[in-house]
């Protein structure tokens, strides 16, 4: 059953083609913590966005290894992507931009990215 978001203002607009996850991670790192992002993460080919490609930007910081991929009108980052550790190709959904999900019912995993 695959799960859709956005960014705030809908100009970009993504389709994950997986179960709608049950838990996420919440990082303490500098960006993540900043920006209240609750990630779960999936393998890169399940993300498709369906509209604003050309709306997107990026952002690299500390390792430079997770492409942090945002709107360029309002700002918001809907997802990212990087590889796991293992060298597998994965994306980062911010599930704060899937409407869809009940974000208080999710499982939260604290992650200490600050350490990293």
């Amino acid at each position: 059953m695959a799960f859709e978001g956005s960014c705030h203002c809908g100009e970009v607009t993504f389709r994950v083609d997986d179960q709608p996850p049950t838990t996420a991670i919440s990082c303490n790192c500098s960006h993540c913590r900043r920006k209240g992002l609750l990630l779960s993460f999936v393998p890169a080919e399940a993300l498709t966005i369906t509209q604003g490609t050309e709306s997107l930007t990026e952002y690299f910081f500390n390792r430079h290894v997770i492409a942090h991929r945002f709107c360029a009108t309002c700002g918001c980052q809907p997802f990212g992507s990087g590889t796991a550790p293992g060298g597998t190709a994965m994306a980062a959904i911010n599930l704060r931009c899937v409407p869809t999900i009940d974000l208080d019912s999710l499982t939260i995993e604290k992650v200490d990215g600050a350490k990293f």
